[in-house]
Parts: structure tokens; C-alpha cells; sequence
């Protein structure tokens, strides 16, 4: 690992001042879980770490308005444990609760985790499907995308140089909807997936009125699909129908081999564990009326 300066502003402001300055030559650190391994590797070499640990109000659970807000700088691990969450998006308490171990969980953070543009994260696949967005702020000012739009590519996102990514607004699913996560670890509990899926459906009176799909681990970035979810709406549950909304996720997978699979065995795998999370969800869905 190359020599670097370590930054800790106080202020969010202090931190946008020194990313406004110092632009590509230095790398924001929250957790570390994922920056500090590249360094290591030598994938990155910033001049400069700026240290958000001492921000204030960056962290912390919020239900507002129809939405989860996640600071930037919440744990994995607060995510997992949280009661709110729990309650309001069990679909996120579960896929938090799934990514690696509760010694990275305890240390890693939203804000790090989607910057880091990692597609064999849990955490991008459930937001996926809950809708989330993420707010970015610089000395310009504020803009939010959403997370579909925030992910571009193989650990590459939209933000820019001098941005801070502040918070993560995840829409909550109603009452009556059932939601679900899958994931096949070719290894060990700690490992990333092979193929990972997400899905939240909402049954009222015999018919799907919404559904929404994501998959990671099989292409550049975690994906949501469309087309599954265009054919599911406004259909009456079945069988036959989940499988056939699964099978068109197979078109939209890229994914590269590697160490937890051929990308041959991926793509096949991946109508498999969409299905699977279908069939949950639906199974949850019915089980509130």
C-alpha cells in the first residue's frame, strides 16, 4: 500500500471543501471494508483519505413520508438489527443481515457499500427493489438519482469526484406486501453470491398490482427487470406465470466467470433464484390477507 494523508473533517461541509480541492487525488473512507483492499492490491493509490467517522448526523434509521431513509454512514449491522426496519422493509433486514460477517457488518456502511459499485453486493439488490434512491451533495448543491441510474457499470457509479453521497430513500412497500431474498453461496457463509435475487409483490383480490425484481452477481451491475415485472402486473397468480416472468430475467444477464461459477452456469441460475424469490414473496403476500 502506497504512503497517503489522512484527512477528518467535522463537517460535511469541511469534507465537500476538501473533495472540491483536491478531486481525483483523493478517496473517501467511511468503513473501509472495501477501499482499503484495493489499495492494497494497488487497484487504487489516492494521495489523500478523507475520514468521515467524525461526521455528525450522516448515520441513523428514519421512516418519512412512505420512505426508509438510510444515512450514508449506517452499519450493515444497524440495518439488520433494527427493529424499524424489521417492521417496515423485512426485505432490506434480511439482505443486510446476509452480507458477510457480523465483524464487516459491524464496520461497513450504506453510503460505502453503493459507492464501492461492487455487483456481488447484497445490499444494491434489495434496495433495487424497494425503489431507492440516493441524494449526492458537493459545493454545487444536491441532486438525487435513482439507485438504477446511480449504478453505470463494473465498480463504477455516477458520482463525481468532488461529491458526497449523504443518504439512501427506499420506498416502503404497503402492509399486504410480501417480499423476499435469495442468494446461492458457493462457499462459505461470508462468501459473495453466485447469483442473488430480490422480489416484492403486492396481491389485492386475486390479482399481482405490483411487482418488483432485482438480481445481482450476473451482470456489471445489480439489475432490476423489467419485463419480468411488465408480465406479472395486473395477472392473477400461478405457477406458470412465475416461471415464465423468472425465465425472461435470463436475457438480461452478463455475467463474468470466476472462482464462484462459469458465467455459462450463472445465467442459467439465475431464472432459478428469481423464481424462487418469487414464489416466497407471493407465499408472504398471501399470508397478510
Amino acid at each position: 500500500m502506497n504512503s497517503f494523508r489522512y484527512l477528518a473533517p467535522r463537517s460535511v461541509d469541511e469534507a465537500l471543501g476538501l473533495l472540491a480541492e483536491r478531486g481525483m487525488d483523493a478517496k473517501v473512507v467511511a468503513g473501509g471494508t472495501g477501499l482499503i483492499n484495493m489499495m492494497k492490491q494497488h487497484l487504487v493509490n489516492p494521495e489523500a483519505l478523507i475520514g468521515l467517522g467524525a461526521l455528525p448526523g450522516l448515520d441513523g434509521l428514519a421512516r418519512v413520508d412512505g420512505t426508509l431513509r438510510l444515512g450514508a454512514l449506517t452499519t450493515h449491522q444497524a440495518v439488520a438489527t433494527s427493529p424499524l426496519v424489521a417492521e417496515a422493509a423485512p426485505l432490506l433486514a434480511d439482505a443486510f443481515a446476509r452480507t458477510a460477517t457480523p465483524r464487516i457488518r459491524n464496520v461497513a456502511t450504506v453510503g460505502g457499500c453503493l459507492v464501492h459499485g461492487d455487483p456481488n453486493q447484497d445490499a444494491p439488490v434489495a434496495l433495487l427493489a424497494l425503489n431507492a434512491e440516493v441524494t449526492l451533495a458537493s459545493r454545487g448543491g444536491r441532486r438525487t438519482l435513482p439507485l438504477a441510474t446511480f449504478l453505470r457499470d463494473y465498480y463504477e457509479t455516477a458520482i463525481q469526484p468532488d461529491e458526497l453521497l449523504l443518504e439512501v430513500n427506499a420506498a416502503l412497500p404497503p402492509p399486504n406486501a410480501g417480499s423476499s431474498y435469495f442468494k446461492f453461496l458457493p462457499r462459505s457463509a461470508d462468501d459473495y453470491a453466485t447469483v442473488s435475487a430480490a422480489a416484492v409483490l403486492v396481491v389485492e383480490e386475486g390479482t399481482i398490482r405490483d411487482a418488483r425484481i432485482a438480481i445481482g452477481s450476473c451482470a456489471p451491475t445489480a439489475l432490476r427487470c423489467p419485463e419480468a415485472e411488465r408480465l406479472l402486473l395486473g395477472q392473477p397468480p400461478s405457477a406458470e406465470l412465475l416461471r415464465a416472468a423468472a425465465e425472461t430475467t435470463r436475457a438480461i444477464a452478463n455475467p463474468l466467470s470466476d472462482g464462484r461459477g462459469s458465467a455459462e452456469y450463472k445465467r442459467a441460475m439465475v431464472p432459478v433464484f428469481v423464481r424462487r424469490a418469487l414464489e416466497q414473496a407471493l407465499a408472504r403476500a398471501v399470508a397478510q390477507h
